[in-house]
């Protein structure tokens, strides 16, 4: 074989690895089931804000923490612990995204995102069920 021939194939197979370790990785969204199934990998999850449980926000070992109660697409409830300060509006927040893994018996979010759609819905107006918004005038 020539050498030619042979890097190409090893180019190739490093291509095919690459391909294959980017689709394994690849962020996907879960519910805490899943997450708690798997907690050496990193997980989205979506889900609501549970108003009716506390929301703390302490200092640990020299770090700010957020603990919370959240309900996933699945309906399942579970505490979450954020190293970090409670962002502005989470009380009103419409949906929670968040990124991280389970340690023993509760979700430690790395990241914490907010959707909060309707604090920007202008009273009056009507809204698309696809989050569209489509204006109606008189």
């Amino acid at each position: 074989m020539k050498k030619s021939h042979v890097l190409a194939l090893v180019f190739v197979a490093i291509a095919l690895g690459a391909i294959i370790g980017t689709v394994y990785n690849a962020d996907t969204y879960a519910v805490f089931a899943e997450a708690r199934a798997n907690p050496e990998r990193e997980f989205h999850i979506i889900g609501e804000l549970v108003k009716e449980q506390p929301v703390k926000e302490e200092v640990r070992d020299n770090a700010l923490t957020l603990t919370f109660t959240m309900r996933d697409s699945s309906g399942e409830e579970a505490e979450v612990l954020f190293f970090g300060g409670k962002p502005q509006d989470f009380e009103q927040s419409d949906e929670v995204v968040l990124i991280g893994k389970y340690e023993g018996d509760r979700f430690v979010a790395s990241s914490l995102l907010l959707k909060c759609p309707s604090k920007y819905n202008p009273e009056g107006l009507d809204q698309d069920t696809d989050d569209r918004q489509e204006y109606v005038f008189d």
